[in-house]
């Protein structure tokens, strides 16, 4: 430490290094910052302090402040990605906070929110609709939009507040709209899950073998939001009906959990369409149960317009 201490003082001597020293103090009282700083503490700061505080003010004007200077996170300039610098006293010196920036805040914002929903066979553009991005030519979709601004209001744990049947042709843009549901949701602290049916019956059917088949439907029976996509367009079996669609609508039912469908079938055809199994059977009454509980958790919307798979 005595060695260390003798080299600074000999340097400290040298012209050269006054020079540079003076150089380096004559930039940093030219920041508009350093300036404001100073001003704001003239009663604490006397020329002793700033002497003694150099490499500080120095390592301050080095970097960005808010962002200003760094075009996106990944090319932040400061020592620290993502914090920038604040100016403190600290004792009989001035000294340095990091705190967190305005891109580092909002892509952390960006990344809980992106927890928030899950999903299981969704494509991934479907997971970034906006409600702002809906087209509200249609009467249809003006009204859907209304309903979701409505339930995300509404929306209260354990309390029974309907979600949406939403059904139409092909490509009206269902799919689309249950993923600006979800991150509607997401601004609101609510999480979702977004279940492709077709894809997630067939993974079941797989995971007989694997003993992951209760850990999977449990996931889905419990989200706080449910959205089955496209239910109707799966291979229909008593199993899947009864054990499975069953069990999950039961569940939610009872716990007044919101669930939201997609479908190319009216309540009217998914009920004719659920009653009749791969092998031909004809079971009515068991298509009437699960449509008791789809009427029960939501509300049918019919979605109409044009095929937006269409150019």
């Amino acid at each position: 430490m005595e060695s260390i201490n003798k080299t600074l003082s000999g340097l400290a001597g040298r012209e050269d290094f006054q020079k540079r020293m003076s150089a380096m103090k004559a930039q940093i009282m030219k920041n508009p910052d350093i300036q404001k700083f100073l001003s704001e503490h003239r009663t604490e700061i006397n020329d002793e302090m700033i002497n003694r505080s150099l490499i500080k003010l120095y390592e301050y004007i080095g970097q960005s402040k808010r962002c200003a200077d760094c075009p996106s996170l990944s090319e932040c300039k400061n020592l620290v990605e993502g914090y920038h610098p604040k100016l403190i006293l600290q004792g009989k010196t001035i000294d340095l906070k990091y705190e967190v920036c305005p891109m580092k805040e909002a892509e952390d914002e960006r990344k809980k929110h992106q927890a928030l929903i899950k999903s299981m066979f969704i494509p991934r553009d479907i997971l970034n609709a906006k409600l702002e991005d809906i087209d509200l030519k249609e009467d249809s979709r003006i009204r859907v939009v209304n309903m979701v601004l409505s339930f995300s209001e509404e929306y209260e744990a354990g309390k029974h507040v309907k979600g949406m049947y939403l059904y139409g042709s092909f490509g009206v843009g269902k799919t689309y709209i249950l993923g600006a549901i979800a991150n509607e949701l997401a601004k609101k602290k609510i999480p979702s899950m977004l279940v492709y049916v077709p894809e997630f019956m067939r993974e079941l059917k797989s995971s007989l073998h694997d003993n992951s088949l209760e850990d999977k439907i449990d996931a889905v029976k419990k989200v706080k939001v449910l959205m089955l996509d496209d239910i109707g367009a799966e291979a229909m079996s008593s199993w899947i009906r009864d054990d499975i669609l069953g069990s999950i609508l039961q569940y939610r039912m009872l716990e007044n959990l919101p669930t939201f469908f997609t479908s190319n079938f009216s309540l009217k055809d998914l009920q004719s369409h659920l009653s009749v199994t791969q092998r031909g059977e004809e079971e009515p009454v068991k298509s009437a149960r699960i449509m008791e509980r789809i009427k029960y958790l939501a509300d049918p919307y019919e979605l109409k317009g044009r095929n937006w798979r269409e150019r």
